[in-house]
C-alpha cells in the first residue's frame, strides 16, 4: 500500500485526493492545509475550470495538520503530493525529500531553473523520487498522438504547432504575480513545453513575439529551433479577455507518412471537438481515433496518479514524470520570456 501526504487543500488538492480515490493500493493518510475550514471538510469554497464543485468531505481515517514538519514527522507517508502555489514548489518539495519522503509535485515544476536544479539536487542527495504532474501526455488525445509517434509506424517527426489559449482567468488569485503563480506561460503554456519537450528534445534556440502584461507574458507566438533544421516547430498560447471561450487547445503534428490532428473548446459553457483526434495518412485517408468513455480530465489523472504509484512501487521512475523533463520545460519557458521582453532570438 503506497501511502499519501497531500500539502495544499486547493483545487488541484482536491482533484488529487478524489483521483487517489479510485486507485488500488493507494491511500490518502495525511493532509497538510492553513485553512482549519478545510481541514474539517468543508470544501465547498472550492471552484477550478473542470471537474465537481467542491463539497463537503469525510475526511474521517486522514491525519490532518496544519503545520508542514508535522505532517512530516509521519511515518506512515511514502510520498507528499504537493499541490500547493507553484511559488512554494521548490521549498516544500526539497524539505519533504530531506525528511526521506518521495515527492510528486503538481507543474508547474518550480517557477525558476533555478529552483528546479535545487529540487532535482534535493532528490539525488535523498535517494528519493522526485515526480513532476505534467498530466497533458495522459490526456486521450495526447496520448494518442504520443503514441502514434513512438510507434514510429508512419516516420520521422517533421514538427508541429501547439495552441493553448484561455479566458483570463477571474477566479484564480495571484494569478499575475511572478513569484507566486508566474501567469499563463508558467501556469498554462508548459503544458505545451513539457509535451514539445518530450516528442522534439530540447530547442537549441526559439524566437517569441506577443503582448507582455506588465513583465509577463499575456499572449504569444513561439518558433522552436532544433539541431535538425527540417523539425518546424511553434506554439501559440496565452490569454484573452474574452469571457465566452474560456478554454481552447489543440495540435497539428507532421510526421513523415502522416499528419495528426486535433482542437478542442470551451465556448460558453459547452465543451466541443473543433476537430476529433484525426490522423491524414499519406495516401490521403482520414481516420479518426477513438478516444475512450469517461471524463477525460478525471481519467487523465487518475491515469497519472496510478503512474506516481507504480514508479514508487517498482523504484523504476515514470519517464512522463521524469523532474529533468519537468525542469527542461522550465528552462524553455524561461528562454521564451526572455525573448519576448527582449524582442529577441535566446
Amino acid at each position: 500500500m503506497i501511502k499519501v501526504g497531500i500539502t495544499g487543500i486547493g483545487f488541484m488538492g482536491m482533484i488529487h485526493y478524489l483521483s487517489y480515490q479510485k486507485l488500488r493500493g493507494v491511500k490518502v493518510v495525511a493532509m497538510c492545509e492553513l485553512d482549519a475550514k478545510r481541514l474539517k471538510g468543508d470544501w465547498r469554497g472550492i471552484q477550478g475550470n473542470f471537474g465537481p464543485p467542491g463539497k463537503k468531505m469525510d475526511l474521517s481515517g486522514i491525519a490532518t495538520y496544519q503545520d508542514f514538519d508535522e505532517m512530516l514527522a509521519n511515518d506512515k507517508i511514502d510520498v507528499v503530493d504537493v499541490t500547493l502555489p507553484p511559488g512554494l514548489h521548490s521549498q516544500t518539495s526539497c524539505h519533504a525529500l530531506k525528511a526521506g519522503k518521495h515527492v510528486f509535485c503538481e507543474k508547474p515544476m518550480a517557477l525558476t531553473p533555478k529552483e528546479c536544479d535545487k529540487m532535482v539536487r534535493a532528490a539525488d542527495k535523498a535517494n528519493r523520487q522526485l515526480m513532476v504532474g505534467h498530466v497533458l501526455p495522459f490526456l486521450p488525445e495526447y496520448a494518442w498522438a504520443y503514441k502514434v509517434v513512438q510507434s514510429g509506424k508512419y516516420g520521422q517527426l517533421l514538427g508541429g504547432h501547439f495552441r493553448r489559449v484561455i479566458s483570463d482567468p477571474a477566479w484564480l488569485t495571484h494569478y499575475w504575480d511572478e513569484h507566486r503563480i508566474g501567469g499563463p506561460m508558467l501556469d498554462l503554456h508548459v503544458h505545451d513545453a513539457h509535451f514539445i519537450r518530450l516528442l522534439f528534445g530540447m530547442p537549441v534556440s526559439l524566437t517569441t513575439s506577443g503582448r507582455l502584461r506588465g513583465n509577463l507574458a499575456e499572449f504569444w507566438n513561439t518558433n522552436f529551433r532544433f539541431p535538425d533544421p527540417n523539425i518546424v516547430v511553434q506554439a501559440t498560447s496565452g490569454t484573452i479577455n474574452q469571457q465566452g471561450r474560456p478554454f481552447n487547445h489543440g495540435f497539428e503534428i507532421h510526421l513523415e507518412e502522416a499528419t495528426l490532428q486535433f482542437e478542442f473548446a470551451v465556448l460558453g459553457k459547452e465543451a466541443k471537438y473543433l476537430c476529433v483526434p484525426t490522423l491524414l495518412d499519406r495516401k490521403g485517408k482520414v481516420h479518426q481515433a477513438k478516444m475512450p468513455t469517461g471524463d477525460p480530465m478525471m481519467n487523465a489523472f487518475s491515469a497519472e496518479l496510478k503512474a506516481v504509484a507504480q514508479s514508487i512501487k517498482t523504484g523504476i521512475p515514470n519517464p512522463i514524470l521524469n523532474a529533468t523533463l519537468a525542469r527542461d520545460a522550465i528552462k524553455i519557458c524561461n528562454m521564451q520570456t526572455q525573448s519576448l521582453r527582449k524582442r529577441r532570438k535566446a
